[in-house]
């Protein structure tokens, strides 16, 4: 296998991206009833996703093997509140990564964040963010992996 983390090239890539919103929110609902997995989620997720990269200086990656895409990120930056100090408000956060099942425990992930992070850097962040979903315990994993540690927690009640 022979990976390259790219910038994505649209809109050749858009497809495989689609692809990859989808199959992620399938594997979410396993563990998370919440996720939507109708057929109109991911063209309007990728919407969403441009938007927010346009309007907050992000990145949209893509993993690529001699043409073979097996996976994916977007980041775009984020301002802190008013409580964190002034110069680590301003940071990178990672908001949706993808690896496809055949390429996970390969190093694709990994190399997919390293290159967020030298994004992130580029734009004079002193630290990125990513949330997990608690039960996606692979992830937090490899996150983990990677240097990323608990900073917050989101409790949950259903009403």
């Amino acid at each position: 296998m022979s990976v390259t983390v790219r910038p994505a090239k649209l809109p050749v890539d858009e497809p495989a991206i689609l692809g990859f919103i989808a199959a992620l929110q399938k594997y979410e609902s396993g563990f998370e009833k919440n996720r939507r997995t109708d057929k109109d989620f991911p063209a309007e997720h990728w919407g969403v996703v441009q938007n927010r990269v346009h309007s907050h200086h992000g990145i949209i990656l893509v993993a690529d093997d001699n043409g073979t895409r097996l996976g994916w990120l977007f980041a775009y930056e984020e301002e802190a509140e008013v409580f964190i100090a002034p110069d680590e408000r301003r940071h990178g956060f990672l908001a949706e990564i993808y690896v496809v099942p055949e390429a996970r425990g390969t190093g694709v992930g990994r190399a997919l964040i390293e290159k967020c992070e030298e994004w992130s850097r580029g734009r004079g962040h002193k630290s990125m963010t990513i949330n997990v979903l608690a039960h996606n315990h692979r992830a937090i994993r490899a996150y983990e992996g990677t240097g990323y540690a608990p900073y917050t927690a989101t409790l949950r009640k259903y009403l």
